[in-house]
């Protein structure tokens, strides 16, 4: 997979003016929290106005920058409230790149290639089935294999929260992706001994940039039933799914 930060993950062309407007709040902010009087004297240093030779002592004062104690306290929230506007810009564009990579992750893994999708792929390159449900019977002589499946049961993939028309939860048991040319050509057969799935037509489907998945609800608990394709083949589990914050932070530190 291509580093953290490829360009195929287009929120992070957000990244340089995001870390401009961060640092240039940090370098006023963090000193204002620290002590306001700090940056009002440096300020007070550059003003080019001359004070009145009868201006008060409360004029002389504020031309020096010299700040009361409502003034210091006023500024120090104003500080705060930048630093915490910085952090949560920074944790908007970290989220949104989070769950780009984990729906090109999925999408990948699925069997998408790269190719124009890959702009947006929570959008373009993986999403719910739209025409078809899988429960169509095959009729086809020589129906094409289906290679990957995935389970829903026990650990919930989090990318299906931000692809189109994204399947629910308690609406699905198996995720079986296609091409979306061929999503509505999907058919699934409960057997008794075995998940029989195929892809309904008599010519491979052409490798695309983008995935349709089709949630399956199962009768009856899968139990010891092997799930499989044109010859019975087995289909292969996989288990994409977005990175942990943690892991997100740690490939943005080291650039993997």
């Amino acid at each position: 997979m291509a580093p953290y930060l490829a360009a195929v993950r287009n929120y992070w062309s957000l990244l340089p003016a995001v870390v401009v407007i961060v640092v240039l709040i940090l370098v006023y902010a963090v000193p204002t929290i620290i002590n306001p009087q700090w940056t009002s004297s440096i300020t007070a240093m550059f003003r080019t106005t001359a004070v009145p030779a009868d201006a008060t002592g409360e004029e002389a004062r504020r031309a020096a920058g010299i700040l009361g104690p409502q003034q210091l306290k006023s500024r120090r929230m104003l500080a705060i409230a930048m630093v915490v506007g910085a952090v949560a810009l920074i944790g908007f564009n970290i989220s949104l790149n989070r769950e780009a990579v984990g729906c090109y992750k999925a999408a990948r893994a699925f069997g998408a290639i790269d190719g124009p999708d890959t702009k947006d792929p929570c959008i373009d390159m993986i999403y719910g089935t739209f025409i078809g449900d899988g429960s169509r019977p095959p009729d086809e002589k020589s129906p094409q294999p289906v290679k990957y499946y995935q389970r829903v049961d026990g650990k919930k993939p989090k990318y299906l929260k931000w692809i189109q028309n994204a399947p629910k939860y308690d609406e699905a048991d198996l995720l079986f992706g296609t091409v979306g040319k061929c999503a509505s050509d999907l058919s699934v057969q409960q057997l008794e001994d075995k998940i029989m799935v195929v892809v309904d037509a008599d010519s491979p489907c052409p490798e695309d940039s983008n995935m349709s998945i089709t949630p399956i609800k199962l009768k009856k608990p899968l139990g010891d039933r092997k799930i499989v394709t044109v010859g019975d083949e087995p289909v292969s589990e996989i288990k994409p799914d977005m990175d942990s914050w943690f892991t997100v932070l740690k490939k943005l530190a080291t650039g993997g």
